[in-house]
């Protein structure tokens, strides 16, 4: 008899109301705590409203699932016999994945981890992958290989407008923070395996239509299959601009332009874009 698997990841995966009515996947929400209250993120504050708070110059902290909420949905999704595989953001960005195991040897439930090393439309690939792999009978072992493969395929940059949420989060410190405001500056971060690294900075938005550029170049040889275009609150006449600067003319991929999620938008700040793609093949360990 062959074993059902089922699939569960975290809320900062950014899925379209497609995908979330097509396939079966449980997703753990996080939570944001703004002005001393806790808000579970997708139940009690939607992403418009958090675009909102940030707006009032509300700064949100984050916290992850407890450990119990874990275990309830490894035995709520186990009680029938079937296999989990809890696909997580990346160890990077949170504590999660680390909870998400330290849950699974508490449940009777057969439950395997798999650290993305991503979030947001970077974890969705592997989510969606992984879930049409179920579909299509394959293993374990196949999914968890597919998986690694896609994220070795899988870009991240963040375009930060404002550093008020580093600021806050304790990222930059606090005279970092007003001096960069002073010159208006704007920064580019990497998720990469095991670090968010700097990647780059200038003063104006034109450092990120530029950067838009070194993006399509570097595809030129192995072209995008998908994009998105997470963000913050962005005007959608500049995040056209930049899919119109990414993309080859002609092309027939429809970049995801949606909001991301609340424990993203914590420490990225309004006006945030999280350039994330998806190409053929693996990028060259140069441009990771």
């Amino acid at each position: 008899m062959t074993t059902t698997l089922k699939i569960l990841t975290d809320s900062s995966i950014q899925l379209t109301q497609e995908e979330k009515e097509n396939y079966d996947i449980t997703i753990i929400p996080l939570s944001v705590e703004i002005n001393g209250h806790s808000y579970v993120d997708g139940e009690e504050i939607s992403r418009e409203e958090l675009v909102d708070q940030l707006r009032q110059g509300n700064i949100p902290k984050t916290s992850q699932p407890a450990v119990g909420r874990f275990v309830e949905a490894y035995d709520s999704l186990g009680a029938d016999g079937s296999e989990v595989i809890a696909i997580m953001m990346s160890d990077v960005l949170s504590g999660t994945c680390e909870t998400a195991k330290t849950a699974a040897s508490m449940t009777d439930t057969k439950v395997t981890v798999i650290n993305s090393k991503a979030t947001d439309r970077g974890l969705a690939f592997q989510v969606l992958a992984a879930a049409k792999d179920i579909a299509a009978g394959k293993s374990v072992d196949d999914i968890i290989a597919h998986c690694k493969d896609i994220h070795q395929r899988t870009t991240t940059d963040v375009l930060i407008d404002n550093l008020d949420c580093l600021v806050a989060g304790g990222r930059v410190s606090k005279m970092a923070g007003m001096l960069t405001k002073l010159i208006n500056l704007k920064v580019i971060v990497r998720l990469r395996e095991n670090s968010l690294d700097m990647y780059s900075k200038g003063r104006s938005r034109k450092l990120f239509l530029k950067h838009a550029k070194e993006i399509a170049e570097r595809h030129l040889s192995n072209p995008i299959k998908s994009m998105s275009l997470s963000n913050v609150g962005t005007d959608s006449d500049f995040l056209k601009k930049l899919a119109d600067t990414i993309l080859p003319e002609g092309s027939n991929i429809r970049p995801l332009e949606a909001l991301t999620s609340p424990i993203i938008m914590t420490h990225t700040g309004l006006n945030a874009v999280g350039i994330i793609t998806l190409a053929e093949k693996a990028e060259p360990a140069s441009n990771k």
